[in-house]
């Protein structure tokens, strides 16, 4: 079978569905929320009150906000270090992200996991991952779960064009279409890993196509547009639930920071960044609801400015919080899961 055959196998169906005034909304909010907590977490990393590594995802909100509008509550997420936007997107609030990020006691992982180690048990969100392309057989081993206790649930598995290179993802590809195991696997391609174009790192610069050995589902999406993202995770998702197993989407982003606070950047010439920024998920997305008369700019603004009261408010909450108890440090370690998709 030729590659042009297999790309077209799985490509998404429904590019021309009309959205409802409520989804854009709900879009644009999640966006914006992701945008602000991202914007003031690096404003606190320069002032020293965040500590340590920090990965933004200014740029590639849509991603997010599209994966989980196509999602019901009880799939599950997993995802690498620039974790923040998915975790906010999952549900988890913005006090607790904060608070994490502070290595406060209230934070989502009691501020023992610090920003690349985000997780909720409860809105299953499953990390969170510092190590490049861990996640990966974790994804697969999360969806083995779903399928061996039939719970219909979907785990969608994130990882960066970096990742792409381990080579536990092709162990992994290999025995999820083996078993045709319910995972999503997406790799939120910015084109730079942490500062090495896919140019120079790789002669396979479509990295959709790293499914087609494994004839998996695999394909390209725009991810700077939330209707593509959802099209594109809705359909995987369908497919997943029929039992006929994992998808690959290769998800087209654009991060507008450095690979982490400490990166300049100096890889990338202003010209492209100023290129992206004219495709901005976030003016896009408010363009579309102003045009559709689904809401003014004077409502979108006080949508924006909302969040930005309760951006606020989770600075305090997590600046007024305590740090944990020392003998935290003998907690969590090792414990016996009694998560609803693990086997007996």
């Amino acid at each position: 079978m030729q590659v042009a055959e297999l790309k077209t196998k799985a490509k998404p169906s429904k590019t021309d569905q009309v959205f409802s005034k409520e989804q854009y909304l709900q879009w644009y909010e999640v966006m914006v929320r992701i945008r602000k907590f991202e914007e003031r977490a690096g404003q606190l990393y320069g002032m020293q009150k965040i500590k340590g590594f920090c990965h933004l995802y200014i740029g590639q909100e849509a991603v997010a906000a599209g994966t989980v509008s196509a999602l019901t509550e009880n799939d599950s997420m997993i995802t690498a270090y620039r974790d923040h936007g998915l975790a906010l997107s999952k549900g988890i609030t913005s006090n607790e992200c904060m608070a994490e990020l502070f290595g406060k006691s209230t934070g989502c992982t009691k501020g023992k996991g610090g920003s690349m180690h985000f997780f909720s048990k409860e809105k299953k969100f499953l990390g969170g991952h510092g190590i490049v392309g861990a996640q990966i057989p974790l994804g697969a081993g999360i969806a083995f779960a779903e399928k061996y206790n039939n719970t219909g649930n979907v785990c969608v598995c994130f990882f960066g064009d970096g990742a792409a290179r381990q080579g536990a993802l092709h162990e992994t590809f290999n025995m999820a279409m083996l078993w045709k195991l319910p995972v999503i696997f997406i790799c939120e391609n910015n084109f730079y890993a942490m500062g090495t174009s896919v140019e120079r790192s790789s002669n396979v610069t479509d990295i959709s196509k790293l499914g087609l050995g494994f004839d998996m589902p695999s394909f390209q999406i725009d991810g700077m547009k939330c209707e593509t993202v959802h099209n594109a995770i809705a359909e995987a998702a369908a497919n997943c639930r029929a039992g006929n197993g994992p998808t690959f989407l290769e998800i087209r982003t654009y991060r507008y920071k450095g690979h982490s606070m400490s990166d300049p950047a100096k890889y990338r010439s202003k010209d492209e960044v100023e290129e992206y920024k004219q495709k901005d998920p976030l003016e896009t997305t408010a363009e579309s609801i102003v045009k559709n008369k689904f809401a003014t700019q004077e409502d979108l603004d006080a949508i924006t400015q909302k969040i930005v009261s309760e951006i606020d408010a989770c600075v305090k909450f997590a600046e007024d919080s305590p740090y944990p108890d020392a003998a935290e440090l003998y907690t969590d370690n090792y414990s016996q899961p009694d998560y609803p998709f693990i086997m007996d």
